[in-house]
């Protein structure tokens, strides 16, 4: 017999999590994660803090040629931070 209107359990978590308003937080909290695996060992141990507020990602930098680096390559690291959590979580990036 089959059943009709049956949902994964990870469409189910998903659902839930939008539903408690907990699916941005957790997103943001994901993407912040990402920062060290997507730009790899070298630039995370050059970076000091990354935090999320309206959807810009505030990372603070130590080298001021890696920080001109990353400014002149941000549209770029967007999009491969939100394709690495598969949502739009970020619009912008600002180095300090």
């Amino acid at each position: 017999m089959k059943r009709g209107g049956t949902k994964s359990i990870a469409e189910l978590v998903r659902l839930t999590c939008r539903e408690e308003g907990i699916e941005t937080p957790l997103n943001e909290y994901r993407l912040i994660q990402a920062w060290g695996q997507v730009l790899g060992a070298a630039v995370r141990s050059y970076t000091k803090e990354v935090k999320i507020y309206n959807q810009v990602l505030f990372v603070k930098v130590t080298s001021s040629v890696l920080r001109q680096e990353l400014q002149m390559n941000r549209k770029s690291l967007v999009r491969k931070l939100n394709d690495h959590v598969k949502a739009q979580v970020i619009t912008d990036i600002v180095f300090r």
